[in-house]
Order: structure tokens, then sequence, then C-alpha cells
């Protein structure tokens, strides 16, 4: 609607993932780094939280993209309490087939895929979305699942996605045991208002569209009504990119701004950090200029990196569909997890990420032997 008339490419601010406009903030780019040292080290489960629209889905599409042929990941998206046999879902999402309806000949299947692509140097990685919608019952079946590991040799490591309330599951009593087994988490939380002023820029250049379409007290307005959440900034600055358009405005100011967010007050579904109320303009600009002060007094400033904003124009992304039809075509602290441990943790992750995004090489390192997949084989008792 918009596009033309502002020399877009493609709308900028979408609300559907999507890894081509990716935004490495400092929490984006840390959390990366962070599922980057988990795959490389060969760790069991690692947990990645934050709130809702806080980029999850996009970060882990983004691994997606990147993924090697030493990597072979299945993706469940579609999560709720009651979904049936979670082996089963498992198994799909890897694409394996099983005729029997018999649970323990089902086990021995996955247990057979997972020494088969150990046995060809891959990977095999489980990526369970939205996983806070997981009951304890189905969490502590995937802690069960972590057994088949043999020795050194890490067959299946397993990646969990979600809101704040997984966090909240993991810390109950009854799943100490797996957070005892979780080698890494983050927490991805809001944006800096710096950072917020850059992930706006660098989504209208990655566009094609100016950076400066939008004024500075635009993106202070908008930083202020949001708190830096991804998802309702694109739904604020994408309904001002309609409002300027509507009005021909070659530059979207403050007022378009605060244009679209009375009228998004009236209707109370976006959830708005701040409301105009009866605020005259200059409380309000006053009340913009101190969440922004207060924002840079607590994180500082954020430098954008050339190579990193520099991306081509956006393609369709193959493996958004991927994980679509994966997701519908079948039926500070843990519990129990030292402090000096993540402390560790974090001292030995000296993983930083390529200029171009891109995920290092995530196969492990050691050396295998020809004879090691019959080897587990005996052991898991399938021989």
């Amino acid at each position: 609607m918009y596009e033309d008339f502002y020399g877009m490419r493609v709308r900028p601010f979408a609300l559907t993932p999507d890894p081509h406009f990716l935004f490495m903030s400092r929490k984006h780019r840390f959390a990366f780094s962070m599922l980057e040292y988990a795959l490389s080290g060969q760790a069991g489960f690692t947990v990645i939280t934050g709130e809702i629209g806080s980029g999850k889905t996009t970060l882990i599409r983004h691994l997606l993209r990147g993924r090697t042929e030493n990597a072979n990941f299945g993706v469940i998206a579609n999560t709720h309490e009651s979904f049936g046999c979670l082996l089963q879902w498992i198994m799909t999402a890897f694409g394996i087939s099983s005729t029997s309806d018999d649970r323990a000949a089902r086990y021995q299947a996955f247990i057979r895929y997972l020494i088969t692509q150990f046995g060809e140097g891959k990977q095999t990685i489980l990526i369970v979305d939205e996983a806070q919608n997981l009951s304890i019952e189905l969490l502590e079946e995937l802690r069960l699942l972590s057994n088949i590991n043999a020795d050194e040799d890490q067959l299946l490591q397993m990646i969990l996605v979600g809101q704040p309330e997984l966090l909240q599951k993991l810390r109950r009593p009854e799943l100490t045991q797996f957070a005892q087994r979780i080698s890494v988490n983050y927490h991805l939380t809001a944006l800096s208002y710096p950072e917020t002023r850059a992930y706006i820029r660098h989504r209208l250049r990655v566009a094609g569209a100016r950076p400066d379409l939008m004024t500075e007290a635009a993106l202070k307005a908008v930083f202020h009504f949001t708190n830096g959440m991804p998802r309702i900034i694109n739904s604020v600055c994408d309904m001002a990119c309609v409002y300027g358009y509507a009005e021909g405005l070659e530059t979207i100011d403050a007022n378009t701004v605060l244009a679209v967010v009375r009228d998004k007050e009236k209707d109370a579904l976006l959830p708005l950090h701040h409301i105009t109320g009866r605020l005259d303009d200059e409380a309000l600009n006053q009340a913009i200029e101190d969440s922004v002060a207060a924002s840079c007094a607590k994180e500082g400033p954020f430098e954008e990196e050339p190579a990193r904003m520099a991306h081509p124009e956006p393609e369709p992304d193959e493996h958004q569909e991927g994980m679509q039809s994966i997701a519908f075509r079948s039926p500070d602290d843990f519990a129990g997890v030292e402090q000096t441990q993540r402390a560790g943790l974090l001292k030995t992750a000296p993983v930083r990420l390529s200029p171009a995004n891109t995920i290092v090489p995530i196969i492990s390192q050691r050396n295998r032997r020809r004879d090691r997949p019959k080897r587990l084989g005996w052991f898991l008792g399938l021989l």
C-alpha cells in the first residue's frame, strides 16, 4: 500500500518472523552466540526464553537458514498440553516413518535413526518452539529422551524456545532433574532506546527505504510506547507508515506516531507500555524524553555495524514454509543449576558472530571411529 510511495521493495514492519530482517541487537547477538556455543560444544539442553514478540522465533529461523550439511534439524512449532504422543511428533519432525503403533517399536526406530545420523557425521538437533505450552509430563519425556546419549557421544541435542512461563515451569521441584541438564540458557529482554532506533532504521534500510524516514522525535515516541519490544514496534511503525502515506508525508514525525498510539489506545488491543492519557504536549514530550534518558543511562550506547547492516534485497524464505508444514502436518535462575556453573559458561564461550551472520560449523571435531555407530547400537541394546 505505502511501499511505492516511500520507495520500499517490501513492507519493513510485517508482524511475521522474517530472518531477512533480523537485527542483531546486543541481546540477540549474545543469544545467538549461546546457540552456536551450545551446538559446537555438544550441549544436551539449551533454553532460550523471552517475552512475546521479543524475536525468539526469528532468531531460530536465522539459525536454520545458516544450517550446514552436518546438522540435521527437526522442528516442533505447534505445541500444546494435549497434542498426543510426543515421540510421534518428534519422529514426524525428522521425517522418520514408522508403521508400528507400538511405542517401544517407535522408540527403537528413533534410536536407530540417531545412530545412523551419528555414523554419517551429523548432529541431530530437535527444536521445540513455544515450549512453555508443554506439560510437566511432556517435559519429563524430553528429559528421558536425553538418556539415549551414550558416554561422550551426544546423539540428540535439544533447544527449547519459549516465553517466561517456561522458566517458571523449569523451576518446579518435579523438574529439578531436567533443570540440572540444561547446559546453556539465555533470556531475551526488550531493546534499549539506541537499539530501538537502530532496529527501525535497519528494517527501513533492508526494505529499500530511507533510513531517516522517521524523525528522531518519532523514534523516541515509538520507544516510549513500545518499551523496545520488537513486535509492538513493528505494529506501531507499520501503521505510522500507513498514516504518513494517507497524509502524503515524506517524513514521519512524532505527531504521526502519536496519532497511531491514540487510535490504538481506543481499541485497547495492543499492549502499549505507556498511554497518552490526559497529558498535555509538554508533559508528554517530557515523559518521552525521560524514558529515553533512563534507557540510555541503563544500557549505554549501541553502535551499528555497517557490515551487519548491509543486507541484500529480501528473498522468499524457503525454510519458512518448511517450518509451517512441520508444525501442522502431524498429530536469572534455574533450580539445581549453580551460579558458578553459569558464570563459568560465560567465561568459556568465546564464540563471535561472523560479519555475514552465518553460523560456525557445528559438527563435533572429535575423531569418530567407523565402528562407533555399531558400538552404540550394542550399548543401547539394539544389536
